[in-house]
């Protein structure tokens, strides 16, 4: 069953209103979905670059800011 919602009618706060909700119930259960094979792979790809000093973590504010920089 696909649920209808009136999305032309909606504004785009309420959209992402609903978006959220809809993530905080799927995620109050973590076996609801299974993570696809390839993002295991990309996870310890990128914890052997942590453990090889080839990548190093930067703190939230600073990761949005470069995200930021790079945007048109």
């Amino acid at each position: 069953m696909r649920p209808t919602l009136p999305l032309k009618e909606m504004t785009l706060a309420e959209k992402l209103e609903t978006m959220e909700v809809l993530w905080e119930d799927i995620s109050q259960d973590e076996n609801a979905f299974e993570s696809p094979v390839w993002h295991a792979t990309v996870l310890r790809e990128r914890e052997e670059l942590i453990r090889s000093g080839k990548a190093q973590f930067i703190d939230w504010e600073q990761a949005r800011e470069e995200l930021r920089k790079e945007m048109p």
